[in-house]
């Protein structure tokens, strides 16, 4: 039987589906959207309760400064120390003007000791951490470098390239950046905060930053619904086995200062539970990129040679997506390892047996972290795959009624699937 209607061979947006596999999609995706925009209602945190002011790390205030003028001077009995190395030796004197705060147009000093490896010059920008209740001398100390400018530079020319190469593809891919960094700073951080679960925060979070994202960067169509659908599906799975793992092997997820001053502030947030979000959120970004090249790539095989039926479209992108996982796993774990560089040095240099070193807490919770966000992907692969293959195969050129044989050509191609290569393609 003759195709009724031409197949279009150009790489633009993808071809809309049928009005079947429309519904069917929208049956999938319209609960679960709902449900997202339900929990963001009965979860959106408000106004965060107060908490008692630790006026350490973290929880000081801040203000701006520049440094005026910095001298060498003798370690011993030099006026304000920075830290406990006031001993022999030189020390640097730096004089920081306050910029900004109600002590603006102050001049304050501080004495860096040789253990300290930032390096200040005159004319530098800083950011003095505030504590009210210090002696007079030592209520402003240098907390930080102001880097500001260099990251908004940075910033400036990554969003140019981004527009550049990617044009109206690029713009949408910087406002979707700005959604999920709003939906994070606005819903979830809050939201934990606030004594919400961080699961439920990061399943409602991370599927708001999902559907946002990707429907804002690759438009409506069955395509990108195939990706969603992946990248839900492997989401549910991570967070399955992240839930398990953390539980079997005991992992706190309080093992930095950072986590520990968080406790402290805020003791009714469940540390687990603040680490599998915290795997479901850094494993939503690679699995929107592997689901989309999957789905995108079996609709370009189906726009290449439109006589390929769903098992051969499977085929053709699961060789695709080997390849992918191959580099993108890797790229995981290197990424992880990265950021844990200096507490692999660290461990390096211990007297301990290697599995030690990877059993311990610290490094079971980047472990864990890796090896579940793997899996996830690894599954989004064949998941996606499939599901692209079955909608492709079916997909429709054109949005326009299709006669009423339309039935039975579904129903013959369905069998025809089910048949011996050399019948699939007699006329």
């Amino acid at each position: 039987m003759a195709d009724q209607h031409p197949h279009s061979h150009d790489h633009g947006p993808a071809t809309p589906a049928s009005l079947r596999l429309r519904r069917l999609i929208a049956a999938v995706l319209v609960p679960f959207a709902l449900a997202v925009v339900a929990g963001l209602v009965l979860l959106w945190p408000g106004r965060l309760p107060a908490h008692a002011s630790t006026g350490i790390g973290f929880d000081q205030p801040t203000v701006s400064g520049r440094v005026t003028a910095t001298r060498t001077v003798p370690c011993a009995g030099s006026g304000p120390s920075s830290g406990s190395g006031s001993g022999q030796g030189s020390c640097t004197l730096v004089s920081v003007r306050i910029t900004h705060g109600r002590d603006s147009g102050r001049t304050v000093q501080q004495t860096l000791t040789p253990d300290v490896t930032a390096v200040y010059g005159a004319g530098e920008k800083v950011v003095l951490d505030y504590s009210p209740t210090a002696p007079p001398g030592l209520q402003y100390t240098i907390g930080d470098a102001d880097r500001s400018l260099p990251l908004a530079l940075l910033a400036a020319v990554f969003a140019v390239a981004v527009i550049v190469v990617g044009r109206l593809r690029g713009l949408a891919a910087l406002v979707a950046l700005g959604v999920s960094f709003a939906v994070l700073s606005l819903f979830v951080l809050p939201a934990i905060l606030k004594g919400e679960d961080p699961l439920r925060v990061a399943v409602v979070g991370g599927g708001a930053i999902m559907l946002l994202a990707l429907y804002l960067c690759h438009g409506l169509s069955a395509r990108t619904s195939v990706a969603v659908i992946g990248t839900l599906a492997s989401l549910a799975l991570i967070g399955i086995l992240g839930e398990a793992f953390i539980g079997l092997a005991h992992l706190t997820g309080n093992t930095t200062d950072e986590t520990a001053l968080v406790h402290s502030l805020y003791p009714g947030i469940r540390m687990p539970g603040l680490l599998l979000a915290g795997v479901i959120i850094g494993s939503l970004g690679v699995l929107n990129d592997v689901t989309v090249t999957q789905a995108s790539s079996v609709w370009e095989l189906r726009a290449a040679d439109p006589t390929m039926t769903a098992p051969a479209l499977y085929r053709a992108g699961i060789r695709i997506g080997r390849d992918h996982i191959a580099s993108t796993v890797n790229t995981l774990v290197m990424a992880y390892a990265g950021a844990a560089l200096p507490l692999m040095l660290l461990f390096a240099i211990a007297d301990r047996s290697a599995w030690t070193v990877a059993t311990s807490e610290i490094v079971a919770e980047e472990v864990v972290r890796t090896l579940v966000g793997s899996i996830g992907l690894i599954a989004s692969v064949p998941l996606t795959t499939g599901l692209a293959a079955l909608v492709a195969s079916r997909d429709r050129t054109g949005d326009h009624p299709h006669t009423a044989a339309e039935p039975a050509q579904e129903v013959i191609a369905a069998m025809a699937m089910a048949t011996p290569a050399r019948h699939r393609h007699r006329r």
